[in-house]
């Protein structure tokens, strides 16, 4: 009920931390033109207090701005504020400091993760307050925990979250949302909470399941997978459009509210790519395409249509009024002219920590990034393996600056083995923090090293620490390239110049792994394995006339120069998504 009048809630979700602000209302009013009439969005606590105590709520961070946005365009807005999100992003939106604590325990009723939560929502609560529907706003709904059967059972700290909210003035609809088991719902909802359900197909099992818990209220399906993420290594998904519509026409047609995840993906800029562990640590991609309504890049895609045509059977969506089409423009081949290798830009990017052991980033005050471990071997030494416990995520093995190989978290058939001179040699190991797990019972997931390094049955100590989060490259320096320097980490540096800003598309062929930088912003990870092969470029992110590239490769490249297209490229295959 929207005051005294029944609402059937026609909702599509869009994070605006996956979206440039200057395209939040473009990609707000294609939702509203496909005749939904709510937009959903998780809050990512890491996004908005990345370190403890420091709080975030500019630029893609401006929720406020994000939900006046939607209000001014007469939607109304879910907003999903749990401390956990999962979303396929970093740690499921929980912030990479509370890991510090050796003995946190996270999403459950532990004082010290509790005091995190309240502190964090301290602030942020109070900017939302004002934008509730029982203030004139257009906030409907509040989420207190994000598919918590799936995870836990505790009851105590459902309610201690409940009660976070209602303490701060929240006064509107509170709900939960679990997958239609029976476990999921016994141990995800709440007394008194209006329970929903998430599931991409079998709705009418769904509802039934969710009304055997929860009888004589109304149903909702608070996630409606209609398409689905993608892992490094595995191709892009696709769903049929549909089959998409058949399944949104069966809810509608029993009376059921939906919001649709996602209604519009976005991008995973940055480090903020999660991963998931099933039988292994599986990264998400930069695209958060989806494979949904509206694409990545904001296009209208055939479901759009296909949804659009649904709802008008039961409401009128009106004429089809779309915002003007964003520009795409493929701006040529880019030089990469500009070469620093990172072995000898340290002291640019980094101040040395002494340490016993190899700890974990978290440890040292890092959140996400690289990390960079050197010690001294005696020799000699006839050729052991070197044994990493436990390597979070990929690791580059180096000995005396030499590239020997790579060890992966997932991969145990990869192996690393060496033998040391006489007069000894140093061992250095370059570690990736490739996204925490977002989702399961791995959740608590340290990067680095973990535990501790062996050289055969050996732990080595006495360690140099560099921490590398990659967040300022501006002291770097550069010199000319030379194509005799691969297999050594570093960084490409090139310039390009253009008339007019518009979206482009990365094209990282001949590339084989790292991270991309457009005028100081980190577009994100590229590689090789796909099947991801562009990275999106926003053209708010560009400026008339020079623009930089940055380009921090892992491996080495094949020629140094990348293309800027105008269209995406995602290696796809068509099936329904895993979830349904």
């Amino acid at each position: 009920m929207i005051g005294e009048r029944p609402i059937q809630i026609i909702s599509g979700a869009i994070h605006y931390f996956r979206v440039v602000p200057e395209y939040w209302r473009d990609r707000l009013q294609k939702l509203k033109a496909c005749g939904f009439n709510t937009v959903e969005t998780y809050v990512p606590w890491n996004f908005h207090e990345p370190d403890e105590g420091q709080f975030v709520f500019e630029g893609m961070a401006n929720i406020e701005q994000f939900i006046e946005i939607a209000g001014d365009l007469g939607l109304y807005v879910i907003v999903r504020p749990s401390p956990y999100i999962c979303a396929e992003w970093e740690f499921g939106g929980l912030p990479a400091w509370l890991l510090a604590d050796p003995g946190m325990r996270l999403r459950c009723h532990h004082k010290a993760f509790l005091n995190k939560v309240d502190d964090y929502y301290d602030v942020l609560i109070p900017r939302l307050t004002p934008l509730l529907s029982t203030n004139g706003g257009p906030i409907i709904a509040m989420q207190i925990e994000n598919e918590y059967g799936s995870y836990g059972n505790d009851k105590a700290y459902l309610a201690y979250l409940k009660q976070a909210l209602i303490q701060r003035g929240v006064n509107v609809l509170l709900f939960t949302s679990d997958g239609p088991d029976d476990f999921m719902l016994q141990g995800g909802m709440v007394p008194e909470v209006w329970a929903t359900a998430n599931f991409g197909s079998r709705p009418a099992e769904a509802f039934e399941k969710l009304s055997d818990y929860q009888p004589d209220q109304p149903l909702m399906c608070m996630e409606y997978w209609n398409g689905w993420f993608d892992h490094w290594g595995k191709e892009h998904h696709t769903r049929d459009a549909a089959d998409v519509a058949n399944v949104l026409d069966e809810m509608l047609s029993a009376d059921a509210s939906v919001n649709f995840y996602m209604f519009h993906g976005g991008t995973n800029f940055g480090f903020y790519n999660g991963a998931n562990f099933h039988s292994k640590y599986e990264p998400t991609v930069t695209s958060y395409d989806y494979d949904v309504l509206v694409s990545e890049c904001g296009d209208i895609t055939e479901k759009f249509h296909a949804v659009r045509k649904v709802i008008a059977k039961y409401a009128d969506p009106g004429p089809l009024e779309l915002p003007e089409p964003i520009a795409k423009r493929s701006y040529g081949t880019v030089n990469m002219t500009g070469h620093a290798q990172l072995f000898a830009s340290l002291d640019k990017l980094s101040s040395p920590v002494q340490s016993t052991c190899p700890e974990p980033m978290e440890q040292l005050g890092q959140n996400y990034g690289f990390i960079l471990y050197s010690t001294r071997l005696t020799g000699p030494r006839a050729e052991s393996k070197l044994n990493l416990q436990e390597v979070r995520d990929r690791a580059l093995i180096f000995v005396d600056g030499v590239y020997k190989g790579v060890i992966e978290r997932w991969n145990k058939d990869r192996e690393v083995a060496f033998s040391v001179p006489p007069e000894g040699a140093v061992v250095s190991i370059l570690v990736e923090n490739m996204g925490r797990i977002n989702y399961g019972p791995y959740l608590k997931d340290p990067k680095g090293i973990t535990e501790g390094v062996r050289f055969g049955q050996q732990f080595l100590y006495d360690w140099t620490i560099h921490t590398l989060p990659l967040n300022n490259l501006s002291k770097l320096s550069y010199r000319l390239f030379d194509e005799t320097q691969n297999n050594q980490p570093a960084f490409y540096a090139g310039e390009f110049s253009i008339d007019e800003p518009a979206d482009t598309f990365l094209n990282m062929k001949g590339w084989t792994k790292g991270v991309a930088y457009i005028n100081g912003f980190n577009l994100g990870r590229y590689w090789e394995i796909g099947p991801q092969e562009t990275l999106y470029v926003p053209g708010p992110l560009l400026r008339k006339g020079k623009n930089e590239l940055i380009l921090f490769e892992l491996h080495g490249c094949v020629s140094p120069k990348v293309l800027l297209q105008d269209y995406p490229v995602l290696s796809t295959r068509s099936e329904n998504d895993e979830k349904s």
